[in-house]
Protein backbone atom coordinates (compact mmCIF):
# COMPACT_ATOMS: atom_id res chain seq x y z
CA UNK A 1 0.00 0.00 0.00
CA UNK A 2 2.99 2.37 0.59
CA UNK A 3 4.12 2.10 -2.05
CA UNK A 4 1.32 2.70 -4.59
CA UNK A 5 0.42 5.71 -2.38
CA UNK A 6 3.81 7.03 -3.05
CA UNK A 7 3.22 6.67 -6.93
CA UNK A 8 0.08 8.16 -6.97
CA UNK A 9 1.64 11.23 -4.61
CA UNK A 10 4.60 11.35 -6.76
CA UNK A 11 2.75 11.19 -10.37
CA UNK A 12 0.12 14.02 -9.53
CA UNK A 13 2.52 16.36 -7.40
CA UNK A 14 5.30 16.48 -10.07
CA UNK A 15 2.89 16.58 -12.46
CA UNK A 16 1.41 20.09 -10.52
CA UNK A 17 4.52 21.71 -10.20
CA UNK A 18 4.97 21.23 -14.03
CA UNK A 19 1.72 22.49 -15.15
CA UNK A 20 0.84 24.94 -12.45
CA UNK A 21 4.73 26.28 -11.93
CA UNK A 22 6.46 25.44 -15.00
CA UNK A 23 3.46 25.75 -17.64
CA UNK A 24 0.80 28.05 -16.48
CA UNK A 25 3.22 30.69 -14.72
CA UNK A 26 6.82 30.08 -16.09
CA UNK A 27 6.15 29.81 -19.79
CA UNK A 28 2.78 31.94 -19.86
CA UNK A 29 2.11 33.79 -16.92
CA UNK A 30 -1.49 33.21 -16.67
CA UNK A 31 -1.20 34.74 -13.03
CA UNK A 32 1.41 36.22 -11.14
CA UNK A 33 2.59 35.96 -7.44
CA UNK A 34 5.08 37.70 -4.72
CA UNK A 35 8.76 37.05 -4.92
CA UNK A 36 8.95 34.89 -1.57
CA UNK A 37 5.50 32.56 -3.35
CA UNK A 38 7.87 32.17 -6.34
CA UNK A 39 10.68 31.08 -4.79
CA UNK A 40 8.37 28.50 -2.47
CA UNK A 41 7.03 27.63 -5.49
CA UNK A 42 10.86 26.99 -7.29
CA UNK A 43 11.79 24.64 -4.10
CA UNK A 44 8.15 22.74 -4.09
CA UNK A 45 9.35 22.36 -7.88
CA UNK A 46 12.51 20.59 -6.61
CA UNK A 47 11.07 18.24 -4.14
CA UNK A 48 8.32 16.99 -5.87
CA UNK A 49 10.04 15.99 -9.58
CA UNK A 50 13.02 15.02 -7.39
CA UNK A 51 15.88 14.20 -9.68
CA UNK A 52 14.06 15.12 -12.85
CA UNK A 53 13.93 18.45 -12.02
CA UNK A 54 12.65 21.19 -14.96
CA UNK A 55 14.74 24.68 -15.14
CA UNK A 56 11.30 27.46 -14.82
CA UNK A 57 13.91 29.30 -17.14
CA UNK A 58 14.73 25.93 -19.25
CA UNK A 59 11.03 24.72 -19.34
CA UNK A 60 9.57 28.19 -20.04
CA UNK A 61 11.79 29.48 -22.69
CA UNK A 62 11.28 26.10 -24.45
CA UNK A 63 7.86 25.44 -24.40
CA UNK A 64 7.30 29.22 -25.80
CA UNK A 65 9.55 28.26 -28.50
CA UNK A 66 7.24 25.01 -28.90
CA UNK A 67 4.22 27.87 -29.28
CA UNK A 68 5.87 30.17 -31.37
CA UNK A 69 6.99 27.02 -34.03
CA UNK A 70 4.19 24.29 -33.25
CA UNK A 71 5.34 21.42 -35.57
CA UNK A 72 8.26 23.14 -37.89
CA UNK A 73 11.74 22.55 -37.68
CA UNK A 74 12.04 25.29 -35.18
CA UNK A 75 9.94 23.17 -32.71
CA UNK A 76 11.73 21.48 -29.96
CA UNK A 77 9.23 19.11 -29.56
CA UNK A 78 7.03 17.82 -32.64
CA UNK A 79 6.28 14.60 -33.58
CA UNK A 80 6.41 15.39 -37.33
CA UNK A 81 10.56 15.16 -36.93
CA UNK A 82 11.25 12.09 -35.06
CA UNK A 83 10.09 8.30 -35.46
CA UNK A 84 9.95 7.47 -32.21
CA UNK A 85 9.35 9.76 -29.19
CA UNK A 86 13.03 8.36 -27.59
CA UNK A 87 14.82 10.19 -30.75
CA UNK A 88 11.88 13.36 -29.61
CA UNK A 89 12.75 13.39 -26.03
CA UNK A 90 16.35 13.13 -26.94
CA UNK A 91 16.31 16.39 -29.99
CA UNK A 92 14.46 18.28 -26.44
CA UNK A 93 16.82 17.55 -23.73
CA UNK A 94 19.61 19.16 -26.14
CA UNK A 95 17.41 22.14 -26.50
CA UNK A 96 16.64 22.61 -23.16
CA UNK A 97 20.24 22.15 -22.41
CA UNK A 98 21.37 24.63 -24.72
CA UNK A 99 18.53 27.04 -23.01
CA UNK A 100 19.61 26.25 -19.63
CA UNK A 101 23.13 26.78 -20.71
CA UNK A 102 22.36 30.12 -22.62
CA UNK A 103 24.11 28.75 -25.26
CA UNK A 104 21.35 30.25 -27.19
CA UNK A 105 19.99 34.07 -28.36
CA UNK A 106 16.44 34.56 -28.53
CA UNK A 107 13.91 37.49 -29.03
CA UNK A 108 13.01 38.56 -26.06
CA UNK A 109 9.16 37.61 -26.61
CA UNK A 110 10.82 34.01 -25.41
CA UNK A 111 12.69 35.10 -22.27
CA UNK A 112 10.75 38.18 -20.72
CA UNK A 113 8.99 37.46 -17.21
CA UNK A 114 10.76 33.68 -17.18
CA UNK A 115 11.75 33.45 -13.80
CA UNK A 116 15.12 32.95 -12.66
CA UNK A 117 16.73 31.58 -9.60
CA UNK A 118 19.83 30.37 -10.81
CA UNK A 119 21.70 30.37 -7.35
CA UNK A 120 19.14 27.33 -6.15
CA UNK A 121 19.07 25.68 -9.50
CA UNK A 122 22.83 25.84 -9.19
CA UNK A 123 21.86 22.89 -6.68
CA UNK A 124 18.96 21.64 -7.68
CA UNK A 125 19.75 21.20 -11.19
CA UNK A 126 22.92 19.58 -10.15
CA UNK A 127 24.28 15.75 -10.97
CA UNK A 128 24.55 15.87 -6.76
CA UNK A 129 21.11 16.99 -6.55
CA UNK A 130 19.56 13.70 -9.03
CA UNK A 131 21.58 11.67 -7.52
CA UNK A 132 20.25 12.64 -3.94
CA UNK A 133 16.79 11.39 -4.60
CA UNK A 134 17.77 8.49 -6.50
CA UNK A 135 18.85 7.31 -3.59
CA UNK A 136 15.91 8.72 -1.34
CA UNK A 137 13.54 6.46 -3.69
CA UNK A 138 15.27 3.70 -3.41
CA UNK A 139 15.94 3.85 0.06
CA UNK A 140 11.82 4.31 0.42
CA UNK A 141 11.33 1.05 -1.92
CA UNK A 142 13.87 -1.11 0.17
CA UNK A 143 11.83 0.35 3.38
CA UNK A 144 8.32 -0.57 2.08
CA UNK A 145 8.67 -2.73 -0.77
CA UNK A 146 6.84 -6.42 -0.40
CA UNK A 147 7.82 -7.96 -3.84
CA UNK A 148 10.45 -8.00 -5.74
CA UNK A 149 7.96 -6.40 -9.13
CA UNK A 150 7.25 -3.47 -7.21
CA UNK A 151 10.96 -2.36 -8.20
CA UNK A 152 9.85 -2.01 -11.33
CA UNK A 153 8.33 1.41 -10.84
CA UNK A 154 11.66 2.90 -9.54
CA UNK A 155 12.28 4.13 -13.19
CA UNK A 156 9.68 5.89 -13.29
CA UNK A 157 10.09 7.84 -10.21
CA UNK A 158 13.87 8.31 -11.73
CA UNK A 159 12.60 9.82 -15.55
CA UNK A 160 8.98 11.33 -13.76
CA UNK A 161 9.07 14.57 -15.57
CA UNK A 162 10.54 13.49 -18.92
CA UNK A 163 7.60 11.07 -18.83
CA UNK A 164 4.64 13.42 -18.37
CA UNK A 165 6.70 15.76 -21.07
CA UNK A 166 6.41 12.22 -23.98
CA UNK A 167 2.61 11.76 -22.78
CA UNK A 168 1.38 15.29 -24.09
CA UNK A 169 4.61 16.22 -26.47
CA UNK A 170 3.95 12.93 -28.35
CA UNK A 171 0.96 11.56 -27.49
CA UNK A 172 -1.11 14.62 -27.48
CA UNK A 173 -0.02 15.10 -31.32
CA UNK A 174 -0.98 11.93 -32.37
CA UNK A 175 -4.12 10.42 -30.30
CA UNK A 176 -7.11 12.33 -29.47
CA UNK A 177 -9.82 14.79 -30.19
CA UNK A 178 -9.96 18.28 -31.58
CA UNK A 179 -12.55 21.20 -30.46
CA UNK A 180 -10.54 23.10 -32.85
CA UNK A 181 -8.93 23.56 -36.37
CA UNK A 182 -5.53 24.84 -36.17
CA UNK A 183 -2.33 24.56 -37.80
CA UNK A 184 -0.62 22.26 -35.53
CA UNK A 185 -1.36 18.59 -35.03
CA UNK A 186 -2.67 19.00 -30.96
CA UNK A 187 -5.22 17.11 -29.94
CA UNK A 188 -6.74 16.39 -26.57
CA UNK A 189 -5.88 13.35 -24.63
CA UNK A 190 -9.78 12.24 -23.32
CA UNK A 191 -13.00 14.28 -21.93
CA UNK A 192 -11.85 14.01 -18.54
CA UNK A 193 -8.26 14.09 -17.84
CA UNK A 194 -7.82 12.65 -14.55
CA UNK A 195 -4.40 11.20 -15.61
CA UNK A 196 -2.34 14.69 -16.41
CA UNK A 197 -3.99 17.74 -14.69
CA UNK A 198 -5.79 19.54 -17.68
CA UNK A 199 -2.47 19.06 -19.82
CA UNK A 200 -4.32 16.53 -22.08
CA UNK A 201 -6.50 18.99 -22.85
CA UNK A 202 -3.79 20.32 -25.82
CA UNK A 203 -5.72 21.05 -28.53
CA UNK A 204 -7.56 23.72 -26.37
CA UNK A 205 -4.67 24.77 -24.83
CA UNK A 206 -2.90 25.76 -28.38
CA UNK A 207 -6.12 27.50 -29.73
CA UNK A 208 -5.84 29.61 -26.71
CA UNK A 209 -2.21 29.80 -24.83
CA UNK A 210 -3.44 32.37 -22.54
CA UNK A 211 -6.51 30.94 -21.28
CA UNK A 212 -5.93 29.67 -17.35
CA UNK A 213 -8.55 26.82 -17.14
CA UNK A 214 -7.53 24.58 -20.02
CA UNK A 215 -11.02 22.79 -20.75
CA UNK A 216 -13.28 24.47 -23.03
CA UNK A 217 -16.16 22.12 -23.48
CA UNK A 218 -18.85 21.82 -20.60
CA UNK A 219 -17.36 18.11 -19.63
CA UNK A 220 -13.80 18.93 -20.26
CA UNK A 221 -13.05 19.34 -16.04
CA UNK A 222 -9.58 20.36 -15.63
CA UNK A 223 -8.65 19.48 -11.74
CA UNK A 224 -5.73 22.22 -12.26
CA UNK A 225 -8.09 25.25 -12.80
CA UNK A 226 -10.35 24.91 -9.50
CA UNK A 227 -6.64 24.74 -7.31
CA UNK A 228 -5.75 28.06 -8.83
CA UNK A 229 -8.75 29.94 -8.39
CA UNK A 230 -8.73 28.80 -4.80
CA UNK A 231 -4.77 30.13 -4.59
CA UNK A 232 -6.53 33.10 -6.34
CA UNK A 233 -8.72 33.31 -3.11
CA UNK A 234 -6.31 33.56 -1.05
CA UNK A 235 -4.04 36.05 -2.61
CA UNK A 236 -1.44 33.42 -3.49
CA UNK A 237 -1.29 34.49 -7.07
CA UNK A 238 -3.20 36.70 -9.54
CA UNK A 239 -5.12 35.65 -12.04
CA UNK A 240 -4.49 37.71 -15.16
CA UNK A 241 -7.52 38.47 -17.34
CA UNK A 242 -7.15 38.58 -20.90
Amino acid sequence: MAILVFIIAHWYLSLFSQTFFLHRYAAHKMFTMNKFWERFFFFFTWVTQGSSYLSAYGYGVMHRMHHAYADTENDPHSPKYDKTFFSMMWRTKGVYADVCDKKLEFDDKFTDDVPQWFAFEKIAHSWISRLFWVAAYITFYIYFATDWWMYLFLPMHFVMGPLHGVIINWFAHKYGYRNFKIADTSVNLMPFDFLMMGEGYHNNHHKNGTRVNFGAKWFELDPTYPIILMLNLFRVVRIVKV
